[in-house]
């Protein structure tokens, strides 16, 4: 559950024995990782070349050592005030202790807005976090000063559309990284019922197939469902070395409390249900029908 990059991995790539910020999932992060994900001109290019034509990083966005992704609901317009999805783990206030939910809460954070092929566009920034949590799910949704027409005047970009069915076994997706400019391109193997981590539980999330070994920044980052180009999850961790339950080391818990670890696979989390919390003028309703997002 690396967001900010840590240890070895932010010495390798910053020069310093020590970041700024929490200690974040999504990790798996070695000196070896660190040096062969660094985003150079060479590599975007050819990452951009592998990944289906259909994904690329438009829509992606780059946090201060977190990814993430301008999104709409299927009840939004042009006109509404845009909106940024990321991992609860990468608020700048910190990691929420588990039951903890934030709502409302003023935000002036930035965020890079990335083109097609990767290329830094400009930033937009937030008025508030409209919501975060670790408990059931580890998201947040920030709300953005720019509307998306504005956003796609500016920059030319369309935000990302949210799914609103479950994903599927098998399928393929893509985890676009806008922290790394990396996608990591590879199926979904299953389904937790329960992922341990630490002091965290998560409710069905999504586990990879191997390839998308995700590491230290890539948080947040959209899961992108190759055949609908819609986003069907979020990225948040990875079992890092075998460890049971631990911090930067999840484990799935069965429907009769029984514990698997696998190392070295990635897991994501579910946003299929968050559409249904949100109404006209992309507000935030807990309280609407189907909404089961945690309450504060």
């Amino acid at each position: 559950m690396k967001s900010p990059l840590v240890g070895a991995l932010a010495t390798a790539v910053l020069g310093t024995a020590a970041l700024v910020g929490t200690a974040g999932t999504a990790g798996a992060a070695t000196i070896t990782d660190a040096t062969a994900t660094t985003a150079t001109t060479a590599t975007t290019a050819t990452t951009a070349k592998a990944i289906p034509r259909a994904v690329n990083y438009a829509g992606t966005v780059a946090l201060s050592n977190c990814s993430g992704s301008i999104v709409r609901m299927p009840t939004s317009t042009d006109n509404d005030p845009a909106l940024v999805l990321s991992n609860g783990h990468c608020l700048e206030s910190g990691m929420p202790d588990a039951g903890e939910v934030i709502v409302d809460q003023p935000s002036s954070r930035s965020f890079t807005v990335l083109s097609a092929s990767a290329g830094n566009l400009g930033t937009v920034r937030a008025t508030k976090v409209v919501y975060g949590t670790m408990t059931d799910t580890d998201v947040s949704l920030y709300e953005l000063s720019s509307t998306y027409a504005q956003i796609k005047q500016r920059y030319g970009i369309t935000a990302l559309d949210m799914a609103t069915t479950h994903p599927v076994k098998g399928a393929a997706i893509a985890v676009v990284s806008g922290y790394w400019k990396k996608t990591y391109n590879c199926n979904v193997d299953g389904f937790a019922y329960r992922l341990k981590e630490g002091d965290w539980t998560w409710k069905d999330s999504v586990r990879y197939t191997s390839p998308c070994n995700v590491i230290g920044g890539t948080s947040g980052s959209p899961v992108i469902d190759v055949a609908s180009g819609k986003v069907a999850a979020v990225n948040n961790t990875i079992n890092e070395s075998g460890q049971r339950c631990t911090l930067n080391n999840p484990c799935e818990v069965d429907a009769n409390g029984r514990v698997n670890v696998r190392r070295g696979i990635g897991y994501a989390q579910e946003t299929y249900e968050i559409p249904k919390c949100f109404g006209t003028g992309n507000k935030l309703d807990l309280s609407r029908p189907g909404c089961v997002l945690p309450k504060p």
